[in-house]
């Protein structure tokens, strides 16, 4: 959560939901939204050659231990941010946007003014980079095959004792056990960085992102990559026709998701 001087005790603060080149273009595809709940109308505000998408929401509701309460009620959470999403996917659909965070607050908007006119630089930069490019995730996944654990040598009943090795050939074939698995691990890890290399060369930058853990329902599933690529929009199809290509080259399961409003690809400018 961002602030910039607002306090429970004002009566309205300014909310942020991204930041354009201009308004001309953005007043329509904004109006009509209903923008964060109890807010007022989602309007552009200009500050020289940059513009917010702001809207009036009030201050009470935004303060930190409200946010932090919201933070822990799933479905408020989701509420809001499809909200602030909506409105960030229709602003970017009338040109290149810079997307803020979450519950971005500032005081008034004056404040909000003095800011774009202030870090105007890394705003363009950014805008900058994101023109005519969206974002798109990839995941890929292996199966890991289920191994057979060696069974304990135990002497049946009446028998005579177990020979003499018997145990020392349950640790190997164990060990086998796990060295195998630990291969087809590193292999799988291997044909994620090869398929992450060649989507690089489509794209205009790339993050990765934490893997997730084994899926509940199949804990064979496992996740060897989990990234996110800015590509250019002339190469959407490009990259997703690539991504086909690598999921039959190298057998993996590859999840591709998008085009997305380029979130991951502005916080670091």
């Amino acid at each position: 959560m961002t602030h910039s001087g607002a306090t429970a005790s004002d009566s309205g603060a300014t909310y942020v939901f991204a930041v354009c080149r201009d308004g001309g273009s953005h007043g329509a595809s904004v109006s009509g939204l209903p923008g964060m709940p109890d807010g007022g109308t989602v309007r552009v505000l200009p500050a020289g050659a940059l513009s917010a998408v702001v809207q009036t929401v009030p201050a009470a509701d935004y303060t930190d231990d409200v946010w932090q309460t919201r933070l822990t009620d799933r479905q408020a959470l989701e509420t809001y941010a499809r909200a602030h999403h909506a409105v960030v996917s229709a602003v970017s659909a009338g040109g290149a946007t810079v997307p803020l965070p979450l519950a971005t607050l500032y005081h008034d908007d004056g404040r909000v003014r003095r800011t774009l006119t202030e870090e105007a630089g890394r705003f363009h930069t950014a805008l900058r980079r994101v023109a005519q490019h969206s974002e798109w995730g990839v995941k890929v996944y292996a199966v890991d095959e289920p191994v057979s654990a060696p069974s304990r040598p135990t002497p049946a009943a009446g028998r005579a004792p177990i020979a003499p090795g018997a145990g020392l050939a349950y640790l190997n074939r164990k060990r086998g056990i796990q060295e195998r698995r630990e291969r087809r691990r590193e292999q799988a890890l291997h044909i994620a960085e090869s398929v992450d290399a060649e989507l690089q060369q489509l794209a205009a930058a790339s993050r990765k992102l934490r893997s997730a853990l084994p899926d509940d329902q199949d804990p064979r599933r496992v996740q060897v990559l989990n990234a996110t690529y800015l590509v250019a929009e002339h190469r959407a199809a490009e990259f997703a026709a690539l991504a086909g290509v690598l999921e039959e080259r190298t057998g993996t399961r590859i999840e591709l998701s998008g085009p997305w409003v380029p979130y991951s690809f502005v916080s670091e400018v």
